[in-house]
């Protein structure tokens, strides 16, 4: 079976520490569901909005809940994913790894229009540096030709 090259260790373990602050991300906006542990999302959401106050009302907590679960969920899946996509002969890698970029793409595109859109427009500027280091890797080992 022809294996992908060019996936060395270097950027594996890059990617995986770019999954890891994925789920940390998750673990902060999980933590904004509780009153005792919202410290960090309170921080974040000021120095995204730049002015005014964070309300974090029972509503957006809902949210925060649900949206930190589902964050460290697409860490792991990510992380598994590029797991697998590093086995497999290079037709289905390149296959893999486009869906893999997909997904950030996915997320890229609409949470940087989500941001503008609903006033908090400094959280594309994390967004870039985000998507970037996510990128670096992939271009530099070439996993998306076939």
């Amino acid at each position: 079976m022809d294996r992908v090259v060019g996936m060395d260790s270097f950027w594996q373990s890059w990617l995986k520490v770019w999954c890891l602050a994925v789920g940390l991300f998750g673990v902060v906006l999980a933590g904004g569901a509780l009153e005792s542990t919202s410290g960090p999302i309170r921080m974040m959401l000021k120095l995204l909005k730049g002015s005014g106050e964070v309300d974090l009302d029972p509503d957006l907590r809902f949210s925060l809940g649900v949206m930190g679960p589902v964050t460290m969920g697409w860490s792991l899946t990510l992380l598994a994913a590029m797991k697998a996509a590093n086995q497999l002969d290079r037709e289905a890698a390149k296959h893999t790894w486009e869906m893999i970029a997909a997904s950030a793409a996915c997320w890229f595109v609409i949470d940087s229009y989500m941001s503008v859109r609903t006033g908090y427009w400094r959280n594309t500027i994390p967004n870039v540096f985000y998507m970037g280091a996510f990128l670096l890797p992939v271009v530099r080992t070439g996993v998306l030709k076939g």
